[in-house]
C-alpha cells in the first residue's frame, strides 16, 4: 500500500524529517519568571511523533508579552532550560526548530517582564495597536488585546540594534542544541509591523514603499543565517488580522509577494504561509472583521523555489494529503490538535480520531493552578 503523503520523510534543511506533519508554535506560558522547566520538557517529548516541533514562541529580550510566564532564551539559565527541553526531543527521535519572538508594540508597558526590562515599549512608528475582540473563539484565554487598548509605542530608533539581538538569540539557540530556528513574521508582532504599511511609517531605509518595509525582515533573516546556514525556516500571515494588522488586497498581494521572493534567495529551509482562519481574525470595529481574507496558497506558493512550503491553520490530515499531491505544499504544520492530542501522528497513521476535548480555561496557565493540567494529562487514543 502506499504511504500517504502526509506520512512521507522530506528533507527540509540539512534534515530528514521522518513524515510530513510539523508541529506549530502553541505558546502555553508554562515558563515561571521566563525559564524552561522540566514539566514543558515532559510536554514536548510526549509529541515527538511530529516530525518536526516549533517551539512555542521564544522571547529574544525581556517585553511585557501578552500571555505572562511566556519563556526567553537571553541569558545562561535560559540556554540550560532549553538544552534539557532539546535533549530529550532528540533522544525521543525528532526535530525542535526554536521559534524567535519579538512583540514590540503587542508588548504592554504595564505587564511585569516590561516594568523589569526598564525600556519602553518600542515599534516600528508611534502607532498603538487597538485592543480588539476576537471574531469566533468566544472563549479563547489570556489574550489582553480582547480587553485593552495597548498604550502608544516610541518608534525604535535603529531597527539595526533589534536585528543584533536577533542574530544573539540565534547564537544562544545554537548553543542550546536547537536544531534550526524559525522567524516569527506573523501575528502582529515585530517583523509584522514592519511589513504592514498601516503600522510602519517611516520614512528613512526602514519605511514607505514595499521594498524598504520588506528590509527589516530581510535583515533578521540574513542575520539568523549567518548562524545556521539553511537552517532556518520564516512563519508569515499576509492575511494580518491579529494584532491590527492587515492591508489592502492589493498592497497585501505586492507587499508579500516581493518579501516571499527575496525571502527564498538565502535557501531557507521553509517558508510557513498561514491560511486565513477566523480565530486569528479580530474585530476592532464591531462587525468588521480586520484580517485581509484571500487565498493564501494561490497567491504565494509558486513564488517558493528554494526552501520547502509548509501551509498552516486548520489543515486536516486528509487536506494535508491533497495539497501535497498537488504541490501547493511541501508538508503541513498543524496547531491546535497538537495541544489536545500528544499522539497527533500516531492517530494519522491508525485512522484514529482527535477527540480530546480541550479544556479552553487551561490553554495558558493560571498562578495558583497546577500547570500540568491542560498540558501534558491528554490521553493517548485508546485500543
Amino acid at each position: 500500500m502506499a504511504t500517504r503523503p502526509i506520512l512521507r520523510t522530506i528533507q527540509v534543511g540539512a534534515h530528514t524529517l521522518k513524515n510530513c506533519v510539523g508541529m506549530a508554535a502553541l505558546t502555553r506560558n508554562r515558563a515561571p519568571s521566563t525559564y524552561p522547566t522540566d514539566l514543558m520538557k515532559e510536554y514536548y517529548v510526549q509529541r515527538t511523533n511530529a516530525a518536526l516541533i516549533v517551539s512555542e514562541g521564544i522571547l529574544i529580550t525581556r517585553q511585557g508579552t501578552e500571555w505572562p510566564n511566556a519563556p526567553g532564551i537571553w541569558d545562561e539559565k535560559h540556554i540550560a532550560g532549553w538544552k534539557n527541553i532539546v535533549a530529550g526531543v532528540h533522544e525521543a527521535g525528532s526535530k525542535i526548530y526554536a521559534q524567535l519572538w519579538h512583540l514590540r508594540r503587542a508588548a504592554h508597558p504595564d505587564a511585569p517582564e516590561q516594568k523589569l526590562a526598564g525600556v519602553p515599549v518600542y515599534a516600528p512608528s508611534a502607532i498603538a495597536a487597538r485592543g480588539g475582540k476576537s471574531s469566533s473563539l468566544e472563549n479563547r484565554a489570556g489574550v489582553p488585546v480582547d480587553e485593552i487598548d495597548l498604550s502608544k509605542p516610541t518608534a525604535v530608533e535603529d531597527p539595526w540594534t533589534i536585528v543584533a539581538q536577533f542574530k544573539q538569540a540565534a547564537l544562544n539557540a545554537k548553543q542550546a542544541g536547537f536544531d534550526e530556528v524559525e522567524l516569527h513574521g506573523a501575528g502582529g508582532y515585530l517583523v509584522n509591523q514592519f511589513l504592514d504599511s498601516g503600522s510602519n511609517k517611516r520614512t528613512d531605509q526602514w519605511g514607505g514603499n514595499v521594498e524598504n518595509r520588506s528590509s527589516f525582515g530581510l535583515e533578521v533573516l540574513k542575520a539568523l543565517t549567518e548562524v545556521f546556514g539553511r537552517g532556518v525556516g520564516a512563519k508569515l500571515v499576509p492575511g494580518g488580522g491579529f494584532g491590527d494588522v492587515g492591508m489592502p488586497l492589493q498592497e497585501t498581494l505586492e507587499t508579500y509577494s516581493y518579501f516571499i521572493s527575496e525571502a527564498d534567495k538565502p535557501n531557507l529551509a521553509y517558508i510557513c504561509l498561514m491560511r486565513y482562519g477566523p480565530k486569528m481574525d479580530f474585530e476592532y470595529e464591531a462587525g468588521v472583521p480586520r484580517a485581509t481574507k484571500h487565498d493564501v496558497v494561490a497567491s504565494y506558493r509558486h513564488l517558493i523555489k528554494n526552501a520547502k512550503a509548509f501551509v498552516n491553520v486548520d489543515v486536516t490530515p486528509e487536506e494535508g494529503d491533497q495539497l501535497i499531491s498537488e504541490s501547493k505544499a511541501d508538508a503541513i504544520f498543524i496547531g491546535f490538535d497538537w495541544v489536545t492530542h500528544s499522539d497527533l501522528v500516531k492517530r494519522i497513521k491508525d485512522g484514529k480520531p482527535f477527540d480530546n476535548a480541550p479544556a479552553f480555561h487551561l490553554l495558558q496557565a493560571g498562578q495558583d493552578e497546577d500547570w500540568s493540567k491542560g498540558y501534558t494529562d491528554y490521553p493517548p487514543a485508546s485500543y
